[in-house]
């Protein structure tokens, strides 16, 4: 039985296209659609909850509706359907997300991505996408994905401060110096101690011995 599901896509700038910005990454034209666009959600998903998981909730939600509101204006007269723009939003945002940080992690995740899915690019333009593809669904992702790094980067994992470790290792130092003044000042009093109690003894045995005992 074939199920056509297609009215719960996007119908730009018609009432009945409304619903559609909400539940058009659920609708595919088929299984193929479907798995093509499965894996590479599921892995950019992934990279975005793992390396990002104090703000990832955030940016997929506004990547999703973002991209279905931008398509719904811009896009032309017809249903559209698929998770492809919420996998532009994805690719984009962990690619401008981890130049803007300057951190390696998430920079090395930036040159993933670019390797993986850097040819998705054109796909985002009317000239080199076939007549039944959305580019408009694809370039809305980017510009949200693009639009979240900007707006997030102050915000979720940071680079680390090039000093600050030689900063702790500082106030380490300048704390050491009195545990070893102290450590020395109980050193000296043993050593006192002992010297005062040897002393002690000598006398004591100078009183108990005779004089005229040699010891060998």
């Amino acid at each position: 039985m074939h199920w056509d599901l297609s009215h719960l896509g996007i119908y730009p700038m018609e009432k009945r296209g409304v619903f559609g910005i909400l539940t058009h990454p659920l609708i595919h034209s088929g299984f193929s659609h479907l798995l093509a666009n499965t894996l590479p959600l599921f892995f950019l998903s992934w990279c975005l909850f793992y390396f990002y998981r104090g703000i990832a909730g955030k940016i997929f939600i506004l990547i999703w509706i973002g991209a279905g509101l931008l398509t719904f204006i811009i896009g032309k007269p017809g249903w559209h359907i698929g998770a492809s723009g919420l996998i532009y939003g994805l690719a984009f945002f962990l690619f401008f997300s981890g130049i803007l940080r300057k951190y390696v992690p998430l920079i090395a995740i930036s040159l993933l991505v670019t390797f993986l899915y850097g040819g998705i690019i054109w796909h985002m333009f009317p000239y080199f996408s076939p007549a039944n593809m959305s580019w408009e669904g694809h370039l809305s992702g980017g510009i949200m994905g693009t639009l979240c790094a900007l707006a997030f980067v102050n915000h979720g994992p940071q680079r680390p401060e090039p000093f600050a470790d030689e900063k702790d290792d500082d106030e380490e130092e300048e704390e050491n110096p009195k545990e070893e003044f102290s450590n020395q000042d109980l050193c000296n009093a043993s050593i006192n101690n002992v010297i005062f109690a040897v002393n002690n003894l000598t006398e004591i045995a100078n009183r108990i011995i005779p004089k005229n005992l040699r010891i060998i």
